[in-house]
């Protein structure tokens, strides 16, 4: 077993990350070529049209689930907020590297459903869909409870890969490596993603 100082382990780590990206997420597009919910988003606030925050969506073996990746703060925001407010094994996690979808899987062309989204700001899991636009650069995000009707869409949009690079990557780190070999273990992502470094 080999050690790498630490100083070297910062500088490489960032590469490492971006080398393993492809392999969390299979791009735009499906092997089919319909695109895919995989991949980087970005959400607008409603009001200012200003990025609110980005969210990595990965496919697991068909089941995709999705982190925060990326927080644009408003001024007073915590920039070290906490999911205080959540009831499952995200309980006190950082937002930030916080895995808020969950268990999506596609349902036809461009649709996944059966999976779930967290709201961190009060804890609540809302079922969830998602529908991708035939040219895949805009994701209709949609929480609700009960039936679909009783629900609320976001927008959100592709944003290109070269993204990435502005991403932490610490995030990065705690939510790529349980990808990289391929098969998922229960747990590997849920606690790799819901523990970001402070």
């Amino acid at each position: 077993m080999s050690f790498v100082p630490a100083a070297i382990a910062r500088l490489v780590m960032p590469l490492v990350v971006v080398a393993l990206l492809p392999l969390a997420w299979s791009g735009p597009a499906h092997s089919a070529g319909r695109p895919s919910a995989a991949g980087l988003w970005q959400a607008p606030d409603d009001d200012t049209k200003q990025p609110t925050g980005w969210f990595l969506i990965s496919d697991h073996n068909g089941v995709h689930d999705g982190i925060i990746a990326k927080m644009f703060l408003k001024p007073g925001e915590d920039p070290n907020a906490v999911c205080d407010k959540c009831k499952d094994d995200r309980h006190d996690h950082p937002w930030l590297g916080l895995e808020i979808i969950r268990g999506m899987k596609p349902e036809g062309e461009d649709k996944y459903g059966g999976g779930t989204i967290l709201d961190p700001r009060d804890g609540n899991i809302y079922n969830a869909m998602m529908t991708v636009s035939p040219d895949g650069q805009t994701l209709t995000v949609r929480g609700y409870l009960g039936i679909s009707l009783f629900g609320r869409d976001e927008i959100w949009h592709r944003l290109p890969d070269s993204a990435v690079k502005e991403l932490d990557s610490s995030v990065l780190a705690k939510y790529l490596p349980a990808q990289a070999g391929g098969a998922r273990r229960p747990g590997d992502v849920r606690s790799k993603a819901g523990t970001p470094a402070r």
